[in-house]
């Protein structure tokens, strides 16, 4: 596994095109990324973190934009991407109609639109990325078996369950260590808190306010 600085973005980019998985790291820890639209990548994924390919992935894109050209966004899914996107922010959509839906990140599916430097990346890679926390999933993971939060914890993950990672762009400690927030964005419903994370409730509802929202808690 090679070890990339994050000024190494376009060389991680290149691995990712050639159906590769990375490690990169987030406000919260590090995830495993592949090309979505690449099975051979995705099954990747999904088997080293020992994950049931019946759990989808998530999906990440570069911008609001790409969203809207994939999804049937609803007035709260707007105001959400508009007021926190890019972030920890992922939203729970439903594809649009003429749109065929990526198997591994399901449908509907959960996207994100993520900042720093996997933000960075989504943009270098130029198409919608695949991506699960780097660390064995449950029921699979026993009590030690924690997310990695270093680049190094990375390292031990890939020689623990051979996993097959091309290559970690090193960004350090990755401080948060928790999941992101989820909002459910059904087309022509209301959005609803489905999981707080590390964007706040308050951070929801304030987006959410100029549709008239409910209050979220």
């Amino acid at each position: 596994m090679d070890v990339l600085t994050p000024a190494q973005l376009p060389d991680a980019a290149r691995l990712l095109a050639a159906g590769q998985m990375v490690a990169v790291p987030t406000p919260r820890w590090y995830m495993l990324c592949a090309r979505a639209d690449d099975p051979a990548a995705t099954n990747a994924v999904f088997r080293a973190k020992q994950r049931p390919t019946a759990k989808p992935l998530l999906l990440l894109l570069d911008s609001p934009a790409t969203a809207e050209t994939l999804f049937d966004l609803s007035a709260g899914a707007r105001l959400l991407t508009g007021g926190l996107w890019p972030g920890d922010l992922a939203l729970r959509l439903p594809w649009k109609p003429e749109v065929e839906p990526v198997a591994p990140v399901g449908s509907p599916a959960l996207v994100g639109c993520p900042d720093g430097i996997l933000g960075q990346l989504v943009a270098l890679a130029g198409e919608p990325l695949a991506a699960a926390v780097c660390s064995i999933s449950t029921p699979a993971a026993g009590e030690k078996d924690h997310p990695a939060l270093t680049a190094g914890q990375v390292a031990v993950f890939e020689r623990t369950m051979r996993a097959g990672i091309a290559a970690v762009v090193d960004g350090g400690i990755c401080p948060h260590g928790r999941h992101m927030t989820i909002v459910d964005c059904p087309a022509g419903a209301a959005a609803r808190l489905e999981r707080e994370g590390t964007v706040h409730a308050r951070a929801v509802e304030a987006a959410l306010a100029p549709a008239g929202g409910p209050h979220v808690g």
